[in-house]
């Protein structure tokens, strides 16, 4: 079978969902405030590219956007198998929305280089979206398959099966070709004893570092910072309201048949009086 594969992943650090995360004045996330992960949906896309070049051979390539922090899911990346990682950071993409999310990462992938695949999560925690894989297929001009949950390559060409409205749909495309990954897909596989240990002794060693993640911005891949960031997202926050603390109790009614966990739920809560009246 043709290959080896030339295999992108594009990967986000998020707020995590476990901790309290502050609102800033102009409406948009403290992350400097919040613990933070990989992505959730990423880490359907990351499997996906890691089977990839395990069943049919290649290099992937993590691809991030964020603050310096976020070399941390490029890190990760590598422990789970990832070969290199690029991150753009660069202050001038602070508040991109989607438009300017996409326009600048794509920028990167032109940056990189040849590719023959891109995997995307389907979307992320903190914006929930799902527009951004998309729209940097439409800026690359690619060819583009969402709400995967099964992926092969057979005669050099892709199979995939996608979540629809009502049931499934089963499609084959030609490659290169951009693919969102949804989390019904096959779960990340535990990091190898391998991975972990390139990584931890890349973090002993800054210039092998160096040769593993490479940190980009705007300047160096030639994108235009008036199409980034504040400046080109004609999204705007007007409000943001924090509608809730991380906290409460829960209690478990167990019963052998639901009349008696009904009947339950009635002794031990309100709800008696709500039945009441």
């Amino acid at each position: 079978m043709p290959g080896p594969y030339d295999i992108f992943v594009l990967v986000k650090q998020v707020p995590d969902q476990g901790s309290k995360a502050g609102i800033n004045p102009d409406g948009t996330i403290d992350r400097a405030k919040a613990k933070r992960m990989l992505n959730p949906f990423d880490r359907y896309a990351l499997q996906a590219a890691l089977h990839t070049k395990k069943q049919y051979g290649g290099h992937v390539t993590a691809i991030s956007m964020g603050p310096p922090a976020a070399v941390e899911v490029l890190l990760e990346a590598l422990e789970h198998g990832v070969d290199r990682g690029v991150l753009l950071s660069d202050r001038r993409l602070a508040a991109s929305d989607t438009l300017a999310t996409a326009y600048a990462l794509h920028k990167v992938v032109h940056w990189v280089g040849r590719f023959d695949l891109i995997f995307c999560g389907l979307q992320t925690t903190d914006g929930d979206t799902a527009q951004v894989g998309p729209q940097i297929a439409e800026r690359l001009n690619l060819p583009q398959v969402t709400y995967c949950e099964d992926f092969a390559i057979e005669d050099n060409k892709a199979k995939a099966r996608r979540i629809i409205e009502g049931g499934l749909q089963y499609v084959r495309s030609e490659m290169p070709l951009l693919v969102t990954v949804a989390n019904s897909y096959h779960p990340l596989e535990y990091k190898s004893f391998r991975g972990a240990w390139k990584v931890r002794r890349l973090q002993r060693d800054p210039e092998e570092l160096k040769k593993c993640v490479t940190t980009v911005d705007l300047d160096l891949i030639g994108a235009d910072f008036e199409r980034c960031g504040l400046k080109g997202s004609p999204t705007i926050v007007a409000k943001t309201d924090k509608v809730g603390e991380i906290g409460g109790s829960c209690k478990v009614i167990e019963g052998l048949a639901p009349h008696d966990m009904v009947r339950d739920l009635i002794k031990q809560s309100s709800v008696k009086e709500f039945v009441k009246s």
